[in-house]
């Protein structure tokens, strides 16, 4: 393009690229403000991708690049509540609602476990040879050490401790789902299937020599929050792995960082379900209460869980995503 096309083009445009970064400046003040930011944002976006198209120099496409980002971070920040009241209010409400709105992660993220761990399960309960074949066999025979005890209680300070080993464990697994899908989300599908059908043979071999029932009285209460946590670290990992693939005319930088409010309310649901996860097997998993009733703490947890995800957040402004609502 002729520099004499390329100043067409900026002089065409930069009468409403001076609003916009006026309308930064100054910040939004009201719902109309924030309708002005949104369309400007919408426009300039349109801008770069056509900037890009045309071959423009890259003096130009900075320019648009820094001020779409400038735009969306501003647009799709979290506007200030408060530090505590924010952050509660993004793990408590933010987070279903994005989890809604990326329900397509999260759905394949949860196949991608489930399916492995349902294949782990029937196998090394149906053979004990297929449980060998995912397994050690010297941690096989440390699982059958740990769960053929009759007594897993514990005193309130070990029940302290423990707790803080299940946070880090947790955390652990988590941040391999969610960190690894910078590979394209490639790495958080490889750790979601791995951890599926090892968790999964894990269970299907104990059942598989009569001690599944132990498992289960252990895990019933937390398994709602935890096995949830890790498949929502899962859908982020591919969340931030697409958005370095598909990146709808930005750099990958620009792309990441139009992505990173969403990540950043995942990630915040994912430290909720994950300490709470925690908290349940540290002080009540191996707690002396009867099968009966933490089977139906268990239940009560998963419908807990399962209505959170579905409901939190809807309201008055359910069909608004949050990001653009007025403040």
């Amino acid at each position: 393009m002729s520099l004499a096309d390329r100043d067409a083009f900026v002089r065409e445009r930069l009468k409403r690229w001076s609003e916009l970064e006026r309308l930064l400046a100054m910040g939004p003040k009201d719902g109309r403000g924030w309708g002005q930011l949104a369309t400007g944002y919408r426009a300039v976006c349109a801008d770069l991708a056509r900037a890009r198209s045309l071959g423009l120099p890259h003096d130009v496409q900075g320019f648009l690049d820094d001020l779409a980002g400038r735009a969306h971070n501003r647009l799709y920040s979290v506007r200030p509540t408060g530090l505590g009241l924010g952050l509660l209010r993004d793990a408590l409400v933010g987070f279903p609602v994005e989890l809604r709105r990326q329900w397509h992660f999260f759905l394949a993220s949860s196949l991608l476990f489930w399916m492995p761990f349902l294949v782990g399960a029937i196998g090394a309960a149906a053979d004990p040879a297929f449980a060998s074949a995912i397994l050690p066999n010297g941690q096989l025979e440390a699982l059958e050490d740990i769960w053929s005890a009759e007594e897993l209680s514990r005193g309130f300070g070990g029940d302290a401790s423990m707790a803080g080993f299940y946070v880090f464990n947790n955390v652990g697994i988590a941040f391999r789902c969610f960190a690894t899908g910078i590979l394209g989300g490639l790495g958080s599908v490889f750790f979601l299937v791995y951890n599926g059908l090892l968790i999964g043979t894990t269970f299907g071999y104990l059942s598989g020599i009569g001690l599944g029932w132990n498992l289960l009285d252990f895990t019933s209460g937390h398994s709602a929050w935890e096995l949830t946590g890790i498949c929502v670290s899962g859908a982020a990992g591919m969340r931030m792995g697409w958005a370095l693939v598909v990146t709808h005319g930005r750099t990958r930088i620009g792309s990441l960082r139009a992505a990173a409010p969403s990540l950043y309310r995942l990630v915040l649901g994912i430290v909720v379900l994950l300490v709470v996860a925690a908290a349940i097997e540290g002080f009540w998993s191996a707690g002396p209460v009867p099968r009966a009733g933490k089977y139906a703490f268990g239940i009560a947890q998963w419908v807990f869980v399962g209505a959170w995800l579905l409901f939190g957040g809807r309201g008055p402004t359910a069909d608004v995503p949050l990001e653009e609502r007025a403040p």
